[in-house]
């Protein structure tokens, strides 16, 4: 078997269902050229001609952390961050260096993850996420009234009694509101206790994911500023249970991520 000529290695982890392929940036250099990459991040993350995922986490060497990372979702599209995709580039970094405090630039500022636990190929981080803007209820063209939340990046939280099996739909609408001028990420919260709610997620450039680092923040954050929850917030999602907590401004993210494989892509 006569294998193509370029290959692109790549990890691929999880954090909560939430699964991203994490790629040296230097291993394309030369081969594409940077407007290419929004092409090729497509073609990895397509779930049936390509390796499938929610996003890819490109990562560069930084002088100042043990990497920096530029986030580009399922669609090609650039975000600031994903709270599970640097989640899962430092389960990686400490595999492969065995560090315990990594620190990581994303597009929205420096993030900490400290190691809180292992087993096997599963790593359990807490993440400095920064604060959190919570901004006053807003109405939306639809009748849809919910909470503004910027964890780095901007999400729109709709509080409800039950998930409406329309709920998808509903989100889908709420993106393309023109309010909405940076597109948003879009959380359905169900709050079931003082320290438990149920998050479904809907993000920029991917539709549903099995769980959302930034978008658990966001709906944590905002049941905390309605009066509806009080921190530590458990954030029960399909993917699992992430939990987020408030110290002074400062918001915390704690969960799992998990090395999956690594593999080679055929890049022709």
């Amino acid at each position: 078997m006569s294998l193509p000529g370029v290959v692109i290695p790549f990890v691929k982890a999880s954090a909560c269902g939430n699964d991203f392929l994490l790629i040296d940036a230097a291993t394309i250099e030369g081969a594409l050229a940077p407007a290419d990459r929004t092409g090729l991040t497509r073609r990895l993350c397509e779930r049936h001609e390509g390796v499938g995922a929610d996003g890819v986490e490109w990562m560069y060497p930084h002088a100042s952390a043990e990497v920096e990372i530029r986030l580009m979702n399922a669609d090609g599209s650039e975000a600031e961050i994903s709270g599970n995709g640097t989640r899962c580039v430092a389960a990686y970094v400490c595999a492969e260096q065995g560090k315990e405090k990594i620190k990581i630039q994303t597009g929205a500022g420096l993030k900490t993850c400290v190691l809180t636990g292992r087993s096997e190929s599963e790593y359990e981080f807490e993440v400095e996420m920064g604060e959190a803007a919570v901004g006053g209820e807003l109405a939306i063209g639809s009748g849809i009234r919910g909470i503004p939340v910027s964890m780095g990046n901007p999400h729109y939280v709709v509080f409800a009694p039950e998930f409406a099996e329309n709920w998808r739909t509903q989100a889908a609408e709420i993106q393309r509101d023109p309010q909405f001028k940076q597109d948003v990420n879009v959380e359905i919260v169900v709050v079931d206790g003082t320290h438990d709610v149920r998050a479904r997620f809907f993000e920029r450039g991917v539709g549903e994911t099995q769980s959302s680092g930034t978008g658990s923040c966001a709906s944590a954050m905002a049941a905390m500023a309605m009066g509806r929850a009080k921190s530590p917030v458990r954030v029960h999602t399909p993917g699992g249970i992430q939990a987020v907590r408030q110290e002074g401004n400062l918001v915390f993210l704690r969960g799992m991520a998990r090395l999956v494989c690594r593999g080679e892509f055929f890049l022709s």
